[in-house]
């Protein structure tokens, strides 16, 4: 019997994660994505903490229309511009056992287009 959609999907965000580690220099942009919503955030996994964050909740962005995809886009843009606020230019993608399609490429798309470099 074959793997459930889960368990695949675990299993590919382990063997994502034994690749892509975040070091205070380059910290990881780990990327979720639910039905409803799109999150990144950026972590240290030296020091085990989550940096910045952004999703398509946050205030400022809860009430942007477009398609889901626009709406990832938006969410990377936000992130690349925490990001250089605070620093960091440079980060190892997540894509947390998503396929890099789809709105998990648009959010990268638009943190690359901000200024993030990956």
């Amino acid at each position: 019997m074959g793997l459930s959609k889960t368990q695949r999907k675990l299993r590919i965000r382990r063997r994502i994660r034994k690749v892509s580690f975040g070091t205070a220099d380059r910290p990881r942009l780990s990327v979720f994505r639910s039905n409803t919503g799109i999150y990144a955030q950026v972590i240290d996994d030296n020091k085990g903490t989550t940096l910045l964050a952004a999703s398509s909740r946050d205030k400022d962005l809860a009430s942007a229309k477009g398609s889901k995809s626009e709406i990832a886009s938006l969410v990377g843009k936000t992130i690349a511009e925490k990001c250089m606020k605070a620093g960091i230019d440079k980060v190892a993608f997540d894509r947390g056992g998503n396929l890099y399609h789809g709105r998990v490429k648009s959010l990268a798309e638009g943190a690359r287009e901000a200024g993030l470099k990956f």
